[in-house]
Formats: C-alpha cells, sequence, structure tokens
C-alpha cells in the first residue's frame, strides 16, 4: 500500500511539472497550476482535469462542448487551461486559485451559450468545465431530484421517464443544453404554459461561492437563492446541482406537427394564432415556426397537449378552427417520446440519443440569436410586411412562442426572470450558415431584421431573453466608467426589467470585487 501510495504521488508530481513546463511562458497561469492540487482534496487528484495548450486533447476538450462553429475560428481567444471537474473539490480550487492569481473563468456546462461567453474572452482565462459532474438522484416518493450542472436535459428527461411514466420536468426542448447554464437562465419549454419555467420548480441548489465555500439554500440564504434561478449562476458562482420538484402528467400524451405555406393561409392562420394561443388551456401548448425557403413562407405549428387526441380536437375544434387539426396530425405517445419528437427526431429515433453525448456533441453550425416579446397582436398586413422582410433577411427560422397559463399567474419578482404577464408570446430569431466567410454578412442580416421589428414588438424596455445571449444589445465587463454603468443598465434592464437592481445589490455582497464576471454579467451595485 505504501509503495503504490508513493508510486501516485510521484506520478502526479510528475504530470504537474510537465503541465508547469508548458505554463512558464504565462508566470499567472503557472501560480495558477502549482496553487490546484494544494486546494483540492488529495483523495480526488485534480491532475487528471487538466488541459493546457500544448496538451494533445486540449483543442479536443474545447471543441467538444463548443456548439456554435462561429467560436472555432483561429482568431477565437483560447483559455489558458480548462479544467474538467471531475469532483467537487476541483471546482473550489479552480475558484480559489483563480482568483488568488488574477485569472478570470468561464463556467461551461452544456455549451449552448449563443454568445459563447461561457468559453470565449478577450481576457485571460480558463474554463471550468462541468460536463464531468452530471449525476441525477431521484426520490419519485418525494417527486424530487438532485442534478449536477453538468448533466443534459436528454439524461436528465431519459432518468425522470424510465424512473416513472407519470412525472416530468418543465424545461427546454434541446436535449443537449446543460443544466447549470439553462436553469440559471431561465429553463423554458413547451410545458411552461402548465408549470412555468424550470426555476420556478427549483427547491434548492448547490453553489460554489467566491471563497470557494459550497453553500445549499439555507447557507447561501434567500436573496442570493433568488437571484441564480433566473439571473444566471454564473454571475454569482459556480452551480454544482439544483434540486428539482418534479410534476406530475398523464401517461399518454399527443403531439402535431402542421405546416401551412403563404399560399395555403398561413397569414390568416398566424393571426388567429396570436389571438387564441395565448388564452387556450395551460394543458395545450403550440409553438408557430416561420420559415422561408426559395420566396415562400411556411408556417408550423407544432403541439403538445397533456392529454389524448380526443380531447384535443375538441378543443381545437371549438377554440382554434382555422388550424384544421385533425386525427391524422396528432401521434400519441409517452412524454420521453415527446421530447424527442419536438427536438426535430423521427419517430423510431434510439433512445441512445438522450445519454450517448457523442452523438450530439460538438458544433455543427454558425449561428446568431436573437429575442423579443410581443404585447400586442401584430395586424395581419404587418405579417405580410414581416414575412416580407424575413425572406430579405434570410432567416432560418422565427420561433413564436405563447405565453398564458401559469406564466400569468406568476408575478414579474418572483425570480429574476421578468417575463410574465402581459406577454402574447416570445420570438426567438434564429441565423444558421454554413460558411465562415458570410458570417458578418449574416449577422448584418439578422441585426437588420431585429431593426425592422421595432414597432411590433415590447418597448421601454424592449425586453430580451437571458438564455438567447445577445451582445449587441450591450456589452461590459469593466463598470468602472459612467459609460460602462450605461452600458450594464441597458442589457441588465432588458433581461430583467425592474429585476436588476436587486440582482445587482446581491451580486455587490456574493461577489464585490466582482470576480465572477463576463461580458453580460451582472455587476456589483450600480445604484
Amino acid at each position: 500500500m505504501e509503495g503504490g501510495g508513493s508510486r501516485t504521488v510521484i506520478s502526479i508530481i510528475s504530470v504537474f511539472l510537465a503541465f508547469l513546463s508548458c505554463a512558464s511562458s504565462y508566470p499567472a497561469l503557472q501560480n495558477f497550476l502549482q496553487c490546484l492540487p494544494i486546494n483540492s482534496n488529495p483523495s480526488h487528484p485534480i491532475s487528471g482535469a487538466i488541459y493546457i495548450a500544448g496538451n494533445s486533447s486540449f483543442e479536443s476538450v474545447l471543441r467538444a462542448y463548443t456548439r456554435n462553429l462561429r467560436f472555432t475560428t483561429l482568431e477565437t481567444p483560447k483559455p489558458l487551461a480548462i479544467i474538467t471537474a471531475l469532483h467537487e473539490s476541483h471546482v473550489q480550487a479552480t475558484v480559489i486559485c483563480a482568483k488568488s492569481h488574477g485569472l478570470q473563468i468561464r463556467i461551461r456546462s452544456g455549451g449552448h451559450d449563443y454568445e459563447g461567453l461561457s468559453y470565449v474572452s478577450k481576457v485571460p482565462f480558463v474554463i471550468l468545465d462541468m460536463f464531468n459532474l452530471r449525476s441525477i438522484d431521484i426520490d419519485i416518493a418525494k417527486e424530487t431530484a438532485w442534478v449536477q450542472a453538468g448533466a443534459t436535459l436528454g439524461e436528465l428527461y431519459y432518468k425522470i421517464a424510465t424512473t416513472s411514466k407519470v412525472h416530468a420536468f418543465p424545461a427546454g426542448v434541446c436535449l443537449t443544453l446543460g443544466t447549470g447554464g439553462h436553469f440559471s437562465g431561465g429553463g423554458y419549454g413547451a410545458m411552461m404554459r402548465k408549470y412555468g419555467l424550470s426555476v420556478d420548480n427549483i427547491i434548492d441548489a448547490q453553489i460554489v461561492n467566491v471563497n470557494g465555500r459550497v453553500l445549499n439554500r439555507a447557507s447561501m440564504g434567500e436573496d442570493l437563492f433568488w437571484a441564480i434561478r433566473g439571473g444566471g449562476g454564473a454571475s454569482f458562482g459556480v452551480i454544482l446541482s439544483w434540486k428539482i420538484k418534479l410534476v406530475r402528467i398523464p401517461p399518454i400524451l399527443t403531439m402535431f406537427n402542421v405546416p401551412i405555406t403563404s399560399t395555403q393561409g398561413a397569414t390568416d392562420v398566424v393571426h388567429r394564432w396570436q389571438e387564441v394561443a395565448p388564452k387556450l388551456p395551460g394543458d395545450l401548448f403550440i409553438r408557430a415556426t416561420i420559415s422561408s425557403a426559395n420566396g415562400t413562407i411556411t408556417a408550423t405549428f407544432t403541439g403538445l397537449f397533456l392529454g389524448q387526441t380526443d380531447a384535443l380536437l375538441q378543443l381545437t375544434n371549438q377554440s382554434f378552427p382555422e388550424l384544421n387539426l385533425t386525427q391524422k396530425d396528432c401521434k400519441e405517445m409517452s412524454w420521453l417520446n415527446s421530447t424527442l419528437l419536438f427536438y426535430g427526431y423521427p419517430e423510431g429515433t434510439s433512445y441512445e440519443v438522450f445519454y450517448n453525448r457523442t452523438l450530439t456533441q460538438g458544433p455543427a453550425d454558425f449561428y446568431k440569436g436573437k429575442s423579443d416579446y410581443v404585447k400586442k397582436v401584430i395586424p395581419k398586413e404587418s405579417l405580410e410586411h414581416i414575412w416580407k422582410l424575413a425572406i430579405k433577411a434570410g432567416i432560418t427560422f422565427m420561433q413564436w412562442n405563447p405565453y398564458g397559463g401559469r406564466m400569468s399567474e406568476i408575478p414579474e419578482s418572483e425570480t429574476p426572470f421578468p417575463h410574465r404577464a402581459g406577454n402574447l408570446f416570445k420570438i426567438q430569431y434564429g441565423m444558421t450558415w454554413g460558411l465562415e466567410n458570410v458570417t458578418n454578412d449574416r449577422i448584418e442580416a439578422s441585426r437588420e431584421l431585429y431593426s425592422a421589428m421595432t414597432p411590433y414588438v415590447s418597448s421601454e424596455p424592449r425586453e430580451a431573453f437571458l438564455n438567447y445571449r445577445d451582445l449587441d444589445i450591450g456589452q461590459r465587463s469593466d463598470f468602472s466608467k459612467k459609460k460602462d454603468l450605461k452600458e450594464g443598465r441597458i442589457y441588465g434592464i432588458k433581461y430583467f426589467k425592474g429585476n436588476f437592481q436587486r440582482l445587482t445589490k446581491v451580486k455587490a455582497v456574493v461577489d464585490p470585487d466582482n470576480f465572477f464576471v463576463n461580458e453580460q454579467s451582472i455587476p456589483p451595485s450600480l445604484y
């Protein structure tokens, strides 16, 4: 035993000597690497979690959870190191050592950050990658679960569904989202009209604070617990795990997917959808996705109903006959299968996609996203104008997601996520492309469409969704100047409205030196 222990120590020392040799050209990094083993649990050596430039696996680890090709170019700033935490002590050590030696950290759980803020920065930084911390512990008797930050929605959905046929959790459609970032920004999905957002169903959390301490709801206090449920956890610490409240669902749900082109009357149906979709019972969610091809607009209505087909048809025939939904459009299935179809997988897809990350990890397209909120029905003639704008811009899609139901019942100040009553629907603008040399043109086209939509969306402020991060609405990481304060308020008010002030006050208490910072993080109190 003693001999084996000695060999282990020698092996760890050898690894760190190799790291330090590679890091010798950057003293702060060298000091950071020397600090890590001292501050992590010796029973869980951190050496196997460290990757630095020059390491043969560095590039593959960096790219594995880089979901947007915009941030894989030669010009994209690279981290000095990546810490793929294998134990909570590795998270604690990374925070303590980065803070001690003047390095910023970026915290990545799934890599879906639209602007890459979880793994890109223009200042010297290291990535704290949470993908190895992905355990899920379900207690069906209490209808709760503890979910680590690196677990994906697909993994969570599969674990819930294979444990119970009548439980689920309201969260996003994309199965590869990491729960650490998705939940902390709100957590938006097809059951939100029935059960609200993910953050509305979180009852506890574990977070590593700026001093490297692991806190739960009781020890962090209600102000910080409020802030991380919709205010973006990475502004306040490192989310380790969430305790969620599972929701009850029928064993059989119904889905449908109805495409209608502009020549088939899409404008009339979309106009009516605006009036109806937010007022339908919470059991029914109907998303309208607007896309263009060859100068033709198609509106695709994708629905999830927490019930069976007969009840759905009775409801739509009475409330939304313009959709002309029929029996053949409807498919009854389990909740788990509905998550596959809503994501876009064909029927019969293997359940392996839920938990085999090699099938879905890595970037697929260049992407730019934006968001808006709509409070008044857009007239038909204006819809026709919007279709022309979309065709001109070459927009890949606009997702129009209906509000109402539970979303209208929860007060704006209940969580930092403020976009509640008064909204008819939210728009996500999605622009994808495949070649780097058209990036500037495509981004500019998305900006032009966004600008042209101004008359039809919310104002004062023009609201935006934090999880659809958009640097066009303001970015600052240094709030020491008046101009920077103004920029901070611009994006802060758009994302959080009146909750922004409270968020900055929480930040001033828990992280007064602004260690947890990125280009759109919450600054210490501006007021």
